[in-house]
């Protein structure tokens, strides 16, 4: 059976330590913390999958897919936005 975290197995994150991914705050050293992640997060295959899975599965902290939850929250507003604008012009 196929699940949304089948991608972990082949992730560059895998054998990193996972308090890495989930800073406290962001800014500071939290930011630089963030910053690490994503290098990681920018070497790896399955970023994509990962980031995925974060959206589907509302992953509301850590860095997931290479991007920050502020991140991941800014792109769920734009998609929300579009898909209200996309659902106002069929009805026109």
């Amino acid at each position: 059976m196929s699940s949304a975290f089948d991608w972990r197995a082949k992730a560059a994150c895998r054998d990193k330590d996972p308090e890495l991914f989930f800073p406290v705050g962001n800014t500071g050293a939290a930011y630089q913390q963030i910053e690490e992640a994503k290098a990681i997060c920018r070497t790896c295959k399955v970023v994509d999958a990962c980031l995925k899975c974060a959206l589907d599965t509302n992953q509301d902290y850590g860095v997931w897919g290479g991007m920050s939850e502020d991140e991941r929250r800014a792109l769920k507003r734009r998609a929300m936005r579009a898909r209200r604008s996309q659902n106002m012009q069929m009805q026109l």
